[in-house]
Order: structure tokens, then C-alpha cells, then sequence
């Protein structure tokens, strides 16, 4: 890894970007760390000191070739691979058909999660269908996983009479109640918390429950989320808390969000077991959150892990990266795509090929603008129709305090 960047403007230290607009990036080639240089630990058995290299490291299992290597190969079926692998891409297509869509005028505003689709993907399906999912706004994948429709979700982007919030998120603020997958929240790192708090709940019901969460590293510089580690170190919840290191908070570099080494390692100070993992790597982002489940089941506790990544497009539709990083940053990085390289593994091994890939992303594709075309019928955002306005009142309180029904009738709604 680089190592973090300062400036020294008396009496400050300041985390500087690696590289700035029209300056040529270069993060030093592959990733030294190799498959097989961390051990896998017994969930069970495992201390905090027991994870310090794994924290200061970073677990892989994909090599640059595309082989599996090392004990934390968690030997998934090639069915499972193609399964993610095609849940990475519908997410991807879909992500590219949405922002499209931004760009004339038929949605408001759109994130993208390109370069990250590994993240909710391989950690979801590493999970059981009664776990707690507390996301950010780059982990609608998950929901992809929990069998979600499109639709559904077009709607809640759109705005219309078929949004599951009624018009009261932003859109990609996703909530799907039927898969366990809490809405997303504009104020940043509040999920984290919420997590521990739900986690807590369900080993108090004594119910096999798991809690995961993620932020962002810029996030993970607010209290919320030392809030939630000193919580989850206190009182030994089962929960899974990811710190996905993207490498940018908006338009700010993560050197402005710790003055550590790795985010991994914050997570020691707190006596919780950490870990540093290839975030573009499925089978190792698949198998470390396998781990940390089975140690939360078992009724030890919490799980830390710095999710080491690149975020490979704009923050959002209202971002423009070219202002803060060179444009050959994203090509440049040593992790790759998580896409290709589940594709480039699973045809090594011989369970696919060129010709299987087009007509995937073809057959995704033509799902996605089939979906897009059905969520219109009940409103696009041009004309609508929208959620009624009545909806600002309803669905919040089980009984309508008196002031809000004396605020409604006065509004005639």
C-alpha cells in the first residue's frame, strides 16, 4: 500500500491526496501482499492481538492470475461464483441504465456503486436470510441478494405511487423491509450504531441473528462511528462492522480521515478482532465475512474490517472527480475490477466464457430497461403521478399524536 501522505502547515499536519488533477497516478503496481501470507484463525478461539497482522495486512484470496490460493479459500461451488458474479453485474448494468437516466432528466439524482460490487454482494451472500442488513448508499447490491425486485426499486429512484417511502428519501436511499435491509440514511454513519443497538437486541431474545454494517472512510472520522465500536467492544453484540476504504470521501482523500496507518488497526484499540481485506477480491471479502458470522453466532462478539477498495466513479450524479484526482486514477489501481476478476477466475477454472458473459450482461440489460418501462406506468418524474401528499403524515406513529391530526386537518389532507 502507499504509505499516507502529509503536508505541515504549522502547527497542523494535513492528509494530502496522493496525486492531483494532471498529475500521472502510480500506486507502486500490484499489491505485494500475497494469498496465503495470513492464516485463517479459529472464529472461536480468535483474540483481538490474535488478528494485529491481519489488521496491518491484507487478506486475499484471488491472486493477480486469477487463482484461488491460501486457507481463507472458502471453496465456494462454481454455481455460488456465477451467482455472484451475475449479481455484480445486474448491479453494475443496472447502475449504468440509472445513471443514464439521471443524465436526461428522468431521475433526479443517482450514486453508482462502479468498482465496489463486490462489497455487499460477497458479504450478503456470506450471510443467513435472517441476518440485519444497515447499508450505506453504496450497498443497494445487497438487495439484489435478498431477491428484490427492480421494479420496486426504479420506483423508489423515480418517486412515484410505488415508492416503498412514499417520496421521503432521496433516491437510492433504498428500505426493504421483506429483505432485512434497514433505509439508508443522508446523515452518514448513523447506521453503524443502529446496527450494534439491533444486534444487541436480538442476543438479548436470544435469537441466531447477525447485524452488519457498513460506512465510508470519511464516515468512520465522526463519532458515530467510534460510538458504535466502543458499544460493540462493551457489550459483545453480534456484529459485523465494515469501514469501506475507498480511497475518497467526496471530494476528500482518506489521508484527511486518519492519521494511521490502516483503518483496520483502529479497530484493535477497541479489543475487537480486525481485519484488512482486498474489497475487490469476492472470494476473500466472502470468506472473511463467513468467519466473522460463524464468531458472532457463537456468541464472541464483534467483527471489524477495513473493506481496502477504489471508488472508480463519481461520488454521485452531482460529481464531478476530475476536480480532485487525475482521470487515470481508477485504471491504475492494483486491486482491479472486482468483476473481471471473478469472471477471469471462474474461466481458469472452466465454468466460463466470452460468449456466457455477453449474453449475461445482454439478457441483465434488457431486464433492466423492461423494469424501467414497468416502473413508469405508475409515475414517471416528469408528470407523475407522485405519492399524494397526505403521506407526509402517515406510516410514522402507530397512533397520530393530536398536533399532527389537528396539522393535518388544518392542510386539508
Amino acid at each position: 500500500m502507499t504509505e499516507r501522505l502529509t503536508a505541515t502547515t504549522a502547527p497542523y499536519t494535513i492528509g494530502i491526496p496522493p496525486f492531483r488533477p494532471g498529475e500521472e497516478a502510480d500506486f507502486g503496481g500490484p499489491f505485494k501482499e500475497q494469498p496465503g501470507d495470513l492464516w485463517r484463525p479459529d472464529p472461536v478461539a480468535c483474540t483481538s492481538d490474535d488478528t494485529t497482522p491481519h489488521a496491518r495486512g491484507l487478506l486475499r484470496v484471488l491472486n493477480d492470475k486469477g487463482e484461488a490460493k491460501g486457507e481463507w479459500d472458502p471453496k465456494l461451488e462454481s454455481s455460488e461464483l456465477i451467482q455472484g458474479l451475475e449479481y455484480m453485474m445486474k448491479l453494475r448494468i443496472f447502475d449504468d441504465r440509472m445513471i443514464k437516466m439521471q443524465r436526461t432528466g428522468k431521475l433526479s439524482f443517482y450514486m453508482r456503486s462502479f468498482g465496489e460490487e463486490a462489497v455487499a454482494i460477497a458479504q450478503t451472500m456470506a450471510l443467513e436470510t435472517q441476518d440485519w442488513v444497515f447499508p450505506s448508499y453504496r450497498q443497494p447490491g445487497a438487495q439484489f441478494v435478498r431477491e428484490r425486485d427492480m421494479v420496486s426499486m426504479i420506483c423508489h429512484c423515480i418517486g412515484n405511487t410505488e415508492d416503498n417511502v412514499r417520496g421521503r428519501q432521496m433516491p437510492v436511499h433504498y428500505t426493504y423491509k421483506e429483505g432485512r435491509f434497514i433505509s439508508i440514511s443522508s446523515p452518514v454513519g448513523t447506521q453503524f450504531s443502529q446496527a450494534v443497538g439491533v444486534a444487541m437486541a436480538s442476543a438479548y431474545q436470544q435469537k441466531d441473528e447477525v447485524c452488519i454494517s457498513w460506512l465510508g472512510d470519511g464516515t468512520s472520522a465522526q463519532g458515530d462511528y467510534h460510538y458504535a465500536l466502543n458499544f460493540a467492544s462493551t457489550f459483545k453484540p453480534p456484529v459485523i462492522l465494515n469501514v469501506v476504504n475507498n480511497q475518497w470521501a467526496i471530494s476528500t482523500h482518506a489521508n484527511l480521515a486518519t492519521g494511521g496507518r490502516t483503518f483496520a488497526e483502529r479497530g484493535l484499540a477497541y479489543d475487537i478482532p480486525s481485519f484488512r481485506v482486498d474489497g475487490n477480491d469476492f472470494l476473500a471479502l466472502y470468506s472473511i465475512t463467513k468467519w466473522a458470522r460463524e464468531r458472532a453466532s457463537a456468541g464472541l462478539g464483534p467483527t471489524h474490517i477495513e473493506v481496502y477498495t477504489y471508488r472508480a466513479g463519481a461520488h454521485s450524479s452531482s460529481d464531478d472527480p476530475s476536480a480532485y484526482r487525475p482521470n487515470d486514477e481508477a485504471a491504475c489501481w492494483p486491486g482491479g475490477d472486482p468483476i473481471q476478476r471473478l469472471k477471469e477466475h471462474l474461466m481458469l477454472i472452466g465454468e466460463w466464457d466470452e460468449e456466457k458473459h455477453e449474453a449475461l450482461a445482454q439478457k441483465i440489460d434488457d431486464e433492466v430497461m423492461t423494469a424501467y418501462k414497468e416502473a413508469c406506468e405508475f409515475g414517471d418524474l416528469a408528470s407523475g403521478p407522485y405519492p399524494p401528499a397526505s403521506t407526509i403524515f402517515t406510516e410514522v406513529y402507530e397512533s397520530v399524536p393530536w398536533h399532527i391530526q389537528e396539522q393535518r386537518e388544518e392542510l386539508g389532507k
